[in-house]
């Protein structure tokens, strides 16, 4: 399953994986950190997943190339999603004109609207809505209350997470703070194939195009995606960030939580942004930085240090002010004379 070299028993039964430290001898654990090799003497697993390199007598490993993907993969096999049987549920409301496959499954209380098209595979939780001409692909999984306004796309093998919405408007308003006067919100959301997006987060249609995540970005819980945001293919969001209209981030890009970004700017290609910053302008390709305003990596870590150092600089700033005024004051005095 794995394509791992095996060193020890190959023999060795197992029925349940288990975190190192809770580990019993029917259980295959991992290590993919190297601060948890010291647990290596201590762990009762009966096999562990281990890096190149590894030694551990008289413990049976399972040598990986990365141990955590195969970590992932022993889950799955380990414990299935079962989402119930495959039909379409007589409490669900499905306007005529809507395409269901029966070989989706469509929970009760599900409302999809004319023309919608659901495929194959898909599952459809209590509470989803789909709008009017919106389409679901093959074995996408729409959780609880998730809601996909008209004519939005969602690809193959989404992972949509309870509250998700999709396709509402953008934040479009003509003489802001004044008038506020409605912008019409007339383009799509379109989500590409392997895409997973976390429970409450949001992403606006756009004014006009759409807004697009590439294939097999991933987006963590209360992201903000405004109106006609293009994300990249395999980036990465982490929870609470902001992303204003218009942004283009790149593909590869690695963002930590809480980051907030300014409309019509662009990311680019596997920058790496570190959690809490605030991004005003173009970020290059490959740039590592952080911070509040974004500051590449190594001027970021001068500012966070000098930061500790405030209360000290100023204490020697107040006692170099009086000793200046001490002097211009000894000159003065020295002048009149």
């Amino acid at each position: 399953m794995t394509g791992g070299a095996v060193v020890g028993d190959e023999k060795t039964m197992i029925s349940d994986i288990r975190p190192i430290d809770e580990a019993g001898e029917n259980d295959l654990t991992f290590i993919a950190n190297p601060k948890y090799f010291k647990m290596l003497q201590t762990t009762r697993a009966a096999a562990i997943l281990v890096p190149p390199g590894t030694v551990a007598p008289d413990k049976n490993l399972i040598i990986l190339a990365d141990p955590y993907v195969a970590f992932g993969k022993l889950l799955a096999v380990f414990y299935p999603v079962e989402h119930g049987p495959v039909g379409i549920s007589p409490d669900a409301s499905i306007e005529e004109g809507a395409l269901v496959s029966g070989e989706a499954t469509v929970f009760p209380r599900v409302f999809i609207g004319r023309g919608a098209r659901i495929a194959k595979g898909a599952v459809l939780y209590p509470g989803v809505f789909i709008g009017r001409n919106a389409c679901v692909g093959e074995d996408s999984v729409l959780y609880a209350n998730v809601s996909v306004y008209a004519n939005c796309v969602i690809g193959r093998r989404v992972i949509l997470h309870a509250g998700v919405v999709i396709g509402g408007d953008g934040f479009g308003f003509s003489s802001p703070g004044a008038g506020n006067e409605k912008i019409p919100q007339v383009g799509i959301v379109q989500i590409d194939d392997d895409v997973e997006l976390g429970a409450n987060t949001t992403v606006d249609r756009a004014t006009m195009g759409k807004t697009w995540i590439q294939r097999n970005v991933k987006i963590d819980n209360l992201v903000q995606v405004a109106h006609n945001v293009v994300i990249g293919e395999n980036t990465v969001i982490a929870a609470q960030t902001g992303i204003s209209g218009s942004t283009k981030i790149g593909r590869s890009v690695i963002m930590g939580g809480q980051v907030g970004i300014v409309g019509h700017i662009s990311i680019g290609d596997h920058a790496m942004i570190g959690a809490s910053s605030n991004i005003h302008k173009n970020v290059p390709e490959g740039q590592v930085g952080g911070g509040t305003p974004f500051l590449p990596h190594k001027e970021w870590l001068k500012v966070e240090i000098s930061k500790t150092k405030l209360p000290e600089m100023r204490v020697k700033l107040e006692r170099l002010i009086r000793q200046v005024e001490q002097l211009e004051a000894k000159i003065s005095k020295t002048s009149e004379n």
